[in-house]
């Protein structure tokens, strides 16, 4: 039998009726769609979401980046078993969809995309915002997803729907390469219809598999474990979205190998497990990275071992040092020369316990580390005091006011700026997926959408949105999707006044804060002036959100904990008390790799080229 509807309805009816499956627990992959309506959407999909609207659940978005990064957010909350669609227009509003694509894409993390494109038919050639390449008629600006799309096909014929989404599908679903998919779906095809076979609207599972590891690898690794000194676990992403929290918590206990986590691992081990010794790398705490330094065998789950884990590749300075590299991706379980373990990190995990047979690390190693962690919570304790409430609050002061108040169950979501150090070297994560920062792609704009995905994920949780003055001027539009749909975010405004992150890097590499105020022009032009009168608290308040404004330590802790007891959407607004420093101590723990003039006049380019030498000399390549 068949069912006769338009290109768009089918599409529609196909994504209503996917699921997931993993250990059991199934799940409906598309859980709504978002879209922005303009031409090349609104007569198709549009029609369609209003035809079939008690299938499909439709959020409004005010900016087609937001409404990525709002899907992103849901996708990782639901451990990559959902995820949600997104709909646009044909012209600026598709391209607007490519930083959020790359960053889903870069941190494994499924989206559809589904952008309007030009007419396949061509009658009117060319059409309101289409791009003309002279060399290439079949190119759209939607091309432009390509590169940053894990799958990407444009739907010029009704029955092409029917491969493309099924391959659409596999790939949203697979655990090594998910990431964004794009469906580019011409406007006169949308609307089009066609005589469907009826087994297309069957209810669909897909099976998101946990490969297992070869044997001989998993005795190699057993080996390579037993033989080391000074082994160290490097958790990454990977361990949360295997879920394999518990057993590497029950790997780590039973062996006493010390856990160090990257910016996506944080929160693998809770913050007091013994051995959890912090985030490691640039952002790292002194505890991981002197163990970083002097291991050797350094134990990768599920991290891509990015410049940041490895400090640009000054980190590992063990002349003898080895690496085992626990992936489910063949690509990153070769990386840095390492020993491979390609499977999945939850049953790999637990196989590997199993091999090693109760070996345990020395306890002078146990007795080194432990006290380490003990000297460094105690620097987190004095960054996070307060001992004058009455006064401005430090940006660690927040994060510590924030700490003192919530529990396992808030969820604190970050991207960009100075938060992000400030966040993996100190803030104690309490639960597997308390800690949501987004540092593959380090997005600005990415935390008030994301927060709202979160929210929608797990409409039980406190959901933070931690953004400092440059993010926030970047997107606080979807402040009037929370509004409109009472989605009650929390949003922690940190003021500034400037890009402070890139301020402080700028003046470590000789670039002397240029460009990062947000000034007004002095006496000779520069942008050194008074702080500029923008009221960000204000704007928040003129898009519908309920605002707080803390000018001390004491107001703070009275305003968060309001917030965090309201129902509604709700802005904690807050200026620090340094707007030249990026966050105070403590500070970076190890090299970041930011190229530094050559060649300049002004002397502090000069001595940054310098201390950029002598750095640049201790890289080496681990083959």
């Amino acid at each position: 039998m068949t069912i006769r509807s338009t290109v768009a309805q089918a599409l529609v009816r196909f994504l209503a009726v996917q699921y997931t499956e993993r250990d059991g627990e199934r799940r409906r992959l598309i859980g709504a769609t978002w879209g922005i309506f303009g031409h090349g959407n609104v007569a198709g999909l549009g029609q369609a979401l209003l035809e079939h609207a008690d299938e499909m659940p439709y959020h409004q978005g005010r900016n087609e980046q937001a409404m990525v990064h709002a899907a992103v957010g849901y996708a990782r909350q639901s451990n990559r078993l959902a995820t949600h669609a997104v709909t646009t227009s044909i012209g600026p509003g598709a391209t607007n969809l490519v930083t959020g694509a790359a960053l889903a894409t870069v941190n494994h993390l499924p989206v559809l995309l589904l952008p309007g494109d030009v007419f396949a038919t061509r009658p009117a050639d060319p059409v309101l915002q289409q791009l003309e390449v002279p060399y290439a008629a079949d190119v759209s600006v939607n091309d432009c997803l390509r590169p940053v799309s894990r799958f990407f096909d444009r739907i010029n014929r009704p029955e092409q729907l029917i491969p493309s989404a099924l391959a659409a599908m596999r790939v949203l679903t697979d655990p090594v390469e998910t990431g964004a998919v794009t469906l580019a779906l011409p406007q006169d095809v949308q609307a089009e219809a066609y005589d469907w076979p009826e087994e297309f609207f069957a209810e669909r599972v897909w099976t998101v598999r946990r490969p297992a590891a070869d044997p001989a690898e998993l005795a190699a690794a057993a080996r390579e474990i037993k033989a080391a000194r000074r082994p160290l676990v490097i958790a990454g992403g990977g361990v949360h979205h295997s879920r394999a929290e518990t057993v590497l918590a029950e790997f780590a206990a039973a062996t006493r190998i010390p856990v160090a986590s990257t910016q996506a691992g944080k929160g693998s081990l809770r913050w007091d497990h013994p051995q959890d010794v912090g985030g490691v790398g640039h952002t790292g705490t002194a505890t991981a990275d002197e163990l970083a330094r002097t291991a050797d065998l350094v134990i990768g789950v599920g991290t891509r071992y990015t410049d940041f884990t490895t400090a640009s590749g000054t980190l590992f300075e063990n002349p003898d040092v080895r690496f085992l590299n626990l992936n489910i991706a063949p690509y990153d379980g070769h990386k840095l020369a390492g020993l491979p373990l390609v499977a999945d990190a939850r049953g790999a995990l637990t196989e590997l316990r199993r091999a090693l047979d109760g070996h345990l690390v020395a306890d002078s190693y146990v007795t080194e580390y432990t006290e380490d962690k003990e000297r460094w919570e105690q620097r987190v304790d004095a960054c996070y005091e307060a001992d004058e409430p009455d006064v401005r609050p430090t940006q660690p002061q927040v994060l510590g006011a924030l700490d003192a108040l919530v529990d396992e169950t808030d969820v604190p979501v970050n991207a960009a700026g100075s938060l992000p150090g400030d966040l993996h070297r100190m803030w104690r994560t309490r639960s597997r997926d308390q800690y949501h920062l987004e540092y593959g792609y380090s997005c600005m704009g990415y935390e008030i959408p994301a927060a709202i995905g979160v929210k929608l994920a797990a409409p039980e949780r406190n959901v933070w949105a931690l953004v400092g003055d440059g993010t926030y001027l970047m997107m606080p539009t979807e402040i009037v999707t929370a509004v409109q749909e009472g989605i009650a975010v929390k949003v922690l405004l940190v003021q500034n006044h400037g890009y402070a992150s890139i301020g402080g890097l700028s003046e470590s590499v000789g670039g002397e804060r240029f460009g990062t105020a947000y000034r007004l022009p002095s006496d000779d032009g520069t942008l050194t002036g008074a702080p500029l009168p923008v009221d960000l608290a204000a704007n928040a308040a003129s898009l519908g959100m309920r605002v707080l404004r803390a000018k001390t330590v004491r107001d703070l802790r009275t305003a968060l904990a309001e917030a965090r007891a309201a129902d509604t959407p709700t802005c904690v607004y807050v200026e620090t008390e340094t707007a030249d420093t990026v966050s105070g101590p403590p500070p970076a723990q190890a090299w970041w790799d930011v190229p530094v003039a050559a060649t300049a006049t002004r002397s502090a380019a000069v001595k940054a080229r310098e201390l950029y030498e002598r750095h640049v000399s201790t890289r080496r390549r681990h083959l």
